[in-house]
């Protein structure tokens, strides 16, 4: 079993970047894909990005492609989601994923382990 901790969130300006963090323990982070899910309030959780395991492909939401970029460090066991050009629709609580396999997935419930979620305020 893997224990997902994500950390970085904050309250920024629109245009402003966060980087956000998402550290790994229990297990190594090379055997999953990994993924960052947004949820806003009053709305199902939504896919962000996703990265997988050794080659570094990543897939995004087309609402984040251009502005937002995961990666990920397996030698740290910790992900990245770098966040530029905020928008007050990113408000969100942030939340990391992992899923074993090799496919780039975007649906929640195919992720097997998440993380508490780091909140993530973009004011206008």
């Amino acid at each position: 079993q893997v224990q997902l901790v994500e950390s970085g969130g904050g309250l920024v300006q629109t245009g402003a970047s966060l980087r956000l963090s998402c550290a790994a323990s229990g297990r190594t982070l090379s055997g999953y894909v990994m993924g960052w899910f947004r949820q806003a309030p009053g709305k199902e959780r939504e896919f962000v990005a996703a990265i997988s395991r050794i080659d570094r492909r990543t897939y995004y939401a087309d609402s984040v492609k251009g502005r937002f970029t995961i990666s990920r460090d397996n030698s740290k066991n910790t992900l990245y989601l770098q966040m530029n050009s905020l928008k007050p629709e990113d408000t969100a609580v942030y939340y990391c994923a992992a899923r074993g396999g090799t496919r780039l997935i975007s649906t929640p419930a195919d992720y097997d382990y998440w993380g508490q979620g780091t909140q993530v305020t973009v004011s206008s």
